[in-house]
């Protein structure tokens, strides 16, 4: 019998929970995790689904697996109502701290933690977390610079969690990418310029696909008037439909792409 999935401390509203709603189960069953759904007004409307492996790792054609399998359920469902962008992607190394778990995982690296309901006048720290306690009930968070008199520790209720992510430093780096790959080997040259670039695409690229608005039928007249817009429904021809494209490419082409 396989383990219960670990829950996420934060969970979406709206729109985005219908789209939780819809894809979080059959990613669980591809052997990745949602980390987290978010609704933008970029591009119109961009639905960006976080995913990664129970290991924290994620590779772009990891994204293009989920891409590829959760598309057909949101056409199916329509959670969202109208046209918009699906981006899928890896939770980047500045990552959001869904579960227990990542806490654990990242103990000793700085965050920035708010909770929902204000703890001693506070709801937004930031901290080098701990490890949580053994119940997973709260995360202690030591507090550089504090006032004389105040504590530079407190121990951070999870149930109370709104939103919680890694801070990007240059030690954050450094472990996400020793994480990410093999480890030197004795007698390798540490390589400042290599590690650098390294740095620049750790952060695995988001694959987006176009996702249209719901088919509908086609108006009577079927050939445009000139100098009129197009029947409700009619696509313009001779422009190729979107595909499912990478960061890198989309920043390669940016002067050729409108």
């Amino acid at each position: 019998m396989a383990e219960p999935t670990e829950k996420r401390l934060v969970g979406e509203t709206g729109v985005a929970a219908r789209v939780a709603q819809v894809i979080e189960g059959p990613i669980e069953g591809l052997g990745f995790r949602l980390v987290r759904v978010k609704i933008s007004n970029q591009n119109g409307c961009t639905v960006q689904i976080m995913a990664e492996r129970p290991d924290g790792t994620m590779g772009v054609d990891e994204c293009e697996t989920v891409s590829r399998a959760i598309s057909p359920l949101l056409d199916l469902e329509d959670p969202v109502g109208s046209a918009y962008y699906l981006e899928v992607s890896s939770p980047g190394i500045d990552r959001p701290l869904v579960r227990v778990s990542d806490f654990e995982r990242w103990a000793g690296y700085e965050a920035k933690v708010e909770l929902a309901v204000p703890l001693d006048g506070r709801k937004r720290f930031r901290g080098v977390i701990g490890v949580p306690s053994p119940d997973g009930a709260t995360v202690p968070i030591d507090l550089p610079d504090v006032k004389p008199g105040l504590p530079s520790r407190i121990d951070v209720p999870l149930r109370d969690l709104a939103e919680a992510h890694l801070v990007l430093t240059d030690d954050l780096i450094r472990e996400s990418l020793r994480r990410g790959s093999a480890p030197p080997q004795d007698g390798d040259e540490f390589d400042e310029e290599a590690e650098d670039d390294e740095a620049e695409g750790a952060d695995e690229a988001p694959l987006v696909r176009v996702i249209p608005q719901p088919k509908r039928p086609k108006p009577k007249a079927d050939k445009p008037v000139k100098g009129k817009k197009a029947p409700l429904g009619q696509k313009p021809k001779g422009k190729p439909g979107p595909g499912v494209v990478t960061k890198a490419a989309r920043l390669k082409n940016r002067d050729t792409l409108h």
